[in-house]
């Protein structure tokens, strides 16, 4: 296999990228036998082949092995994986009797960083389409020196976790199965033994399982915690104290909620809702919904998709960052508007977003494109774009260091960048780190995911302070 260079196609609509790469097939094929029968292409294709790292919880970087897996092809099927005319791997995959087949691959060593779009092919009957093989950069451990990190063993699928200074307590939330999901919790730890003091699982939801929480907001003027259950579309309210339910909001209220912030001054919740270019606000005194902030999409024909948020009380900005369209989005709170959106120059399926509000910079996580970029928050300008791991998923701004610190699901670290761009450190928070939060004294609590029932390692919450 020669040397992988990403395709300059990435830049392009994503179905322009695909007919151009289709097209080239066809006309190289067209050139180099032109006599060749057409055959009328598999007007039922539902083949589907998915690429990722031989060994489950570790990046894929260069050298190292390809896993392809391969279903809903038809049986005895041929199929084949193309970096343009060269075949990838060891020739044509042949589906089993349940169409699926598995295979895999080593890269080479000077494998570039990047996204490549393959083409994948099947005989009898024919069809051709496209599938993305990510190689992330592989950023080695550092800086552990300048820690100390102490962690304890909790919940199956922990998710997020907060920190109320009022209760001076942890908060996380955990869901672990497919749905209907029925293994879920919240739980209130000690914030300096990690030990937990308060647990409850939430209310059976009506189509089966219970309320699963997710994303997780705190609400010191009121002492509640206020969680996403992403499942039923909806969020709910906790007390602090005793993790005893106030209000479980009915189903339909915020589509795919993920992430909750509380504007505590004027009592609002503002909950991003995944593909759905809006901000759910709720009114965290009469526990009511009372309104929506639309976000448009600078990018032509498409969505803002809100992911991640964070909230500065001191000016009212409200900071959202777009899973589909990779922009960033600052909202003045006091007339609901989104005054800025500037696209994120470099990101890929960005994700997490964090904000410094003394010095008026954004911090967001491209899970596709594996960094972190820092952003001028007035002028939308990329100042720095930092390799930070495979798969960064969320950010924390720590104000007292002004270190961004950076949790990077595949590569299971949590990366800490200064405001220059520089890393200062890579800890390991293995495997599946998943989100990370400040709490105001220089402290920063992670949690990360297991990678089966018996990982010692996994469904931990991590408390990172500096030496």
């Amino acid at each position: 296999m020669s040397s992988l260079k990403p395709s300059g196609t990435l830049g392009l609509n994503a179905g322009v990228a695909r007919l151009a790469i289709l097209a080239g097939a066809m006309a190289l094929s067209l050139g180099t036998a032109m006599a060749q029968s057409f055959e009328q292409p598999d007007k039922d294709y539902r083949g589907q082949v998915r690429l990722g790292p031989a060994t489950r919880g570790q990046p894929l970087i260069a050298g190292g092995e390809v896993s392809v897996q391969g279903q809903n092809f038809k049986p005895g099927q041929q199929v084949q994986l193309l970096k343009g005319t060269e075949k990838v791997g060891e020739g044509a995959f042949t589906a089993d009797a349940e169409g699926k087949f598995t295979a895999k691959f080593k890269l080479p060593e000077n494998a570039a960083v990047g996204t490549y779009p393959l083409i994948v092919t099947t005989d009898s009957p024919y069809y051709a389409d496209v599938v993305k093989l990510k190689i992330s950069p592989k950023i080695p451990l550092s800086g552990q020196d300048k820690f100390v990190l102490a962690s304890e063993k909790l919940s199956p699928g922990l998710y997020q976790v907060g920190y109320s200074e009022k209760s001076n307590a942890v908060f996380v939330t955990s869901a672990a199965g497919r749905p209907p999901v029925k293994n879920s919790e919240i739980l209130k730890l000690d914030p300096e033994t990690l030990k937990v003091v308060a647990r409850v699982k939430p209310q059976d939801a009506p189509e089966g399982g219970v309320y699963a929480v997710y994303g997780l907001g705190i609400d010191d003027a009121n002492g509640t915690i206020w969680v996403t259950n992403t499942r039923q579309d909806t969020v709910a309210v906790y007390k602090q104290s005793d993790l005893s339910l106030v209000k479980q909001f009915k189903p339909g209220l915020a589509t795919h909620a993920r992430d909750v912030k509380i504007d505590e001054a004027k009592g609002y919740a503002y909950v991003s809702q995944v593909g759905v270019p809006e901000i759910a606000v709720f009114n965290t005194k009469t526990l009511e919904k009372v309104d929506s902030i639309e976000i448009t999409s600078k990018a032509r024909g498409e969505k803002f998709s809100p992911a991640s948020l964070d909230y500065d009380p001191r000016t009212g900005r409200l900071i959202a960052v777009s899973l589909s369209t990779n922009e960033v989005a600052v909202i003045d709170t006091h007339s609901r508007a989104d005054d800025k959106v500037f696209p994120v120059k470099g990101g890929l399926s960005t994700i997490g977003v964090a904000y410094d509000a003394a010095d008026d910079r954004i911090f967001v996580a491209g899970q596709g494109s594996d960094n972190l970029l820092i952003l001028d928050a007035k002028s939308g300008e990329v100042l720095h774009d930092v390799a930070v791991g495979a798969g960064s998923l969320n950010v924390a701004f720590e104000p007292k260091s002004k270190h961004a610190f950076v949790s990077s699901r595949d590569a299971g670290t949590v990366t800490v960048v200064d405001a220059n761009g520089k890393i200062v450190a890579n800890l390991e928070v293995a495997p599946f780190a998943n989100h990370v939060v400040a709490d105001g004294k220089g402290g920063v609590y992670a949690v990360n995911k297991s990678l089966n029932p018996e990982d010692t390692n996994g469904d931990r919450v991590t408390l990172i302070t500096p030496k």
